[in-house]
């Protein structure tokens, strides 16, 4: 399993990166969002998942831990394979696509290019106790696609990579002032728990 890569962006396509990691070439398919803040010859690192079908394997690519780790909970619904799950993602920030799954908001995800109402039901019936409490309640807008790089949470981050489900490392950081350092932010997670 190819769990991150870090390596050259040499190509960029809409939601497609070509990663020149030593002269090896890796084409990821990333979400909308990423692709807006990613640039050729820049230096990024992907974390990844791989996919493996009947027909071909594909390689996705997140700039997040917390956004491969929502990918990997939106595939695991009935019906929503990597493509929509993608699709799911580019519709906003994966703060954005959490919350609006945290708070029932199935306009938001049946926006989402090949999931219909039904599924975006299903993507929330089977998640919504698995994403943690909303950062804000209410419905979420789409994100505007800008060039710079959109908001992420390192702690969180950092939490998930010591092994916590996303759902318990939100709530740990829920009461955690977000003004303070990463480390102490985590540091104060931990102690909560």
């Amino acid at each position: 399993m190819i769990a991150h890569i870090i390596g050259k962006i040499t190509e960029k396509f809409q939601n497609l990166v070509i990663v020149d990691v030593h002269g090896v070439g890796y084409e990821l398919t990333i979400s909308a969002p990423d692709a807006e803040m990613v640039n050729v010859d820049g230096e990024t690192k992907f974390y990844t998942y791989h996919s493996v079908r009947e027909n071909g394997e594909d390689l996705y690519g997140f700039t997040s831990l917390a956004a491969k780790k929502l990918f990997e909970m939106l595939i695991s619904v009935n019906g929503i394979g990597p493509k929509a799950a993608m699709s799911i993602l580019s519709l906003s920030t994966p703060e954005e696509v959490r919350n609006a799954i945290a708070n029932d908001d199935i306009a938001f995800i049946s926006k989402a290019s090949g999931v219909g109402k039904k599924s975006a039901e299903r993507v929330i019936v089977d998640l919504r106790d698995k994403v943690g409490l909303p950062s804000h309640y209410g419905r979420s807008e789409a994100y505007q696609i800008k060039a710079e790089k959109p908001p992420t949470d390192e702690a969180l981050d950092a939490l998930i990579a010591l092994g916590f489900p996303l759902k318990e490392a939100t709530a740990a950081l829920a009461d955690v002032d977000p003004t303070l350092s990463v480390e102490e932010r985590v540091r104060q997670a931990l102690k909560q728990k």
